[in-house]
């Protein structure tokens, strides 16, 4: 924003503000249309109020989400009674908001606590917990001609130098530090350019056993690996991994953008930011209010979630089980995924916005309903992860980190509704928990255990959706090679259900804990989700005004 107040916005400066975080020109954004149908969605929604926020309005994701036209926000902003005082300072990029208002500035090098969904993946992490012995990490595989070892390690190591997340490690007594350096021992090159087609199929299979799965000695400050197999005929391939404990999907978006600026000429790659990750833990915690501050954020949102744990359901859905969760001690994920093509997905994002729902949405609901359609019961939790940079400073969206926070949404299939009036009470619940994320989804959790008697609570299933921009950026094509695979690990998650945008449509893919279900039961279910959403982008089946029948629900 360029103004020291909010009084003297105009229209055209909320029109411009929302055309920026849309990607197009403001005269295409209308004053009075609803913006979801104009491509708005609660990731950007949030945005916009975090840097109002920060500039000083009291508005919050939940009233911009009740109607959202730039009119709408417009009376908002104006309205607002909170506004920073003319004279008060703004925050550049050159002073962090903690040091404009007066805040703590911390040494970037000492130790710094945990989020609680770092905290979360690094107690989950441990051998003894249910489903635990996993990293929460991320693999991807490149194909590619002609990757040169020597400039490929040289990049990794630029890229280590400029995100001092992917120096992190994390110390015993649960806190994290960024080290100087990193322990990255440099680049493995796997030579099988001699070898038969034969032989590199089963090198390159045994070499994504090896690393799929691999749980990283994070205390090390081991976050990240990249390999290089060297085939036949000239082809490579990159093996990639990276602890989530360090980096969000986005935060991975910036990471493989970076190998590849840095690939094609280190000169091209940014200076580290100023502004890091502690910095931000800090400034966020002091914008989140101390839990007994009166009407502070904190205090707000823990006041929300326990007025709501009495009618919430307790775990996620009762699917049908092959073995007790407990009772796996090596938790193997397997994907299973199809692509929605482009003319496909344009039908679906078109009847979306004529009901005013997000795609998110719509892939959400269409998940909802097929998991309770194999439900032993129809009230369930669904865990989505929410990509919550919020813009406390001007480098913010240049961090590698995990940003992370949980919303649970509560599901309930008990009552026959429309697939778009499904949609849209979720849609609404999800604005309205996601206004109230600073309570953290694992201390609802505990409030739940609580409010049960200590039954055993959670949420293992998950609906994870990036739409905003493309996974994998295209400079990563043309320097390393195509994406041709991944996978990903979560401790104590059963089934992961993660969205991607790609030049062949939008990416639907299942990781899920193969051994908990019964045989062909994760299948089924996919096959049953594909078809929904078939008959979702299927002009001529009318599967929105109807309650969802999905099929294959007796496989």
């Amino acid at each position: 924003m360029q103004h020291t107040t909010l009084t003297d916005l105009s229209p055209d400066d909320v029109r411009d503000a929302v055309a920026g975080v849309l990607g197009v020109e403001p005269e295409s954004v209308p004053y009075d249309a609803n913006l979801i149908g104009h491509g708005m969605d609660s990731i950007r929604m949030m945005r916009l109020a975090g840097g109002w926020r920060r500039d000083g309005a009291s508005v919050t994701f939940r009233l911009l989400a009740q109607e959202p036209t730039v009119e709408a926000w417009h009376v908002l902003l104006t309205a607002d009674r909170s506004l920073r005082p003319p004279d008060a300072p703004a925050a550049t990029p050159a002073a962090p908001v903690a040091a404009a208002a007066g805040r703590t500035v911390v040494d970037a090098g000492a130790p710094f606590a945990l989020t609680p969904v770092q905290r979360a993946y690094w107690i989950g992490r441990r051998p003894e917990m249910t489903l635990g012995g996993v990293g929460c990490h991320a693999y991807l595989e490149f194909d590619g001609d002609g990757v040169d070892p020597r400039r490929l390690e040289t990049a990794v190591r630029h890229v280590l130098a400029r995100h001092g997340m992917l120096r992190a490690r994390f110390l015993e007594d649960g806190r994290q530090q960024i080290l100087d350096r990193s322990p990255w021992p440099g680049l493995t090159v796997h030579d099988v350019t001699g070898a038969d087609p034969r032989e590199a199929a089963a090198h390159l299979a045994r070499v994504r056993a090896r690393l799929s799965h691999r749980v990283f000695d994070v205390a090390a400050g081991e976050v990240l690996d990249v390999q290089l197999s060297l085939l036949p005929a000239g082809r490579t391939r990159i093996h990639f991994g990276i602890d989530l404990l360090v980096a969000d999907v986005a935060s991975i978006e910036l990471v493989l953008a970076d190998l590849a600026t840095a690939y094609a000429d280190p000169a091209r790659l940014a200076p580290p930011p100023a502004y890091g990750f502690p910095q931000y833990l800090e400034d966020h915690r002091a914008w989140c209010g101390a839990p007994g501050a009166a009407g502070g954020p904190l205090a707000v949102a823990r006041d929300f979630w326990r007025e709501r744990i009495p009618h919430m359901p307790s775990t996620g859905p009762a699917l049908p089980l092959a073995a007790a969760p407990e009772d796996i001690t090596e938790p193997v994920f397997t994907r299973r995924s199809f692509t929605v093509p482009p003319e496909a997905w344009e039908r679906i994002t078109g009847r979306a916005r004529e009901f005013g729902l997000t795609p998110a949405m719509v892939l959400a609901t269409a998940y909802a309903e097929v998991l309770g359609s194999r439900s032993g019961s129809e009230r369930f939790l669904l865990n989505v992860p929410l990509f919550d940079r919020q813009p406390l400073h001007a480098e913010v969206g240049a961090l590698v980190a995990d940003f992370t926070n949980l919303v649970l949404l509560s599901v309930d299939l008990g009552r026959p509704a429309a697939f778009a009036r499904r949609a849209l009470d979720l849609q609404r619940q999800l604005h309205e928990n996601a206004s109230h994320a600073q309570y953290s989804t694992l201390s609802v959790l505990q409030d739940l255990r609580r409010a049960v008697g200590g039954k055993r609570v959670g949420a293992p299933v998950v609906f994870a959706c990036n739409l905003g921009s493309a996974f994998v950026p295209p400079e990563v094509r043309e320097e390393l090679g195509e994406w041709s695979w991944m996978i990903s690990q979560t401790p104590q998650v059963w089934l992961d259900h993660q969205v991607y945008r790609t030049d062949a449509g939008v990416v639907l893919a299942w990781d899920a804990v193969d051994a908990l279900f019964a045989e062909g039961l994760m299948d089924s279910m996919l096959g049953s989700y594909e078809e929904l959403l078939l008959r979702l982008a299927d002009p001529a089946a009318d599967a929105w005004s109807r309650p969802a029948a999905v099929h294959g629900a007796g496989a």
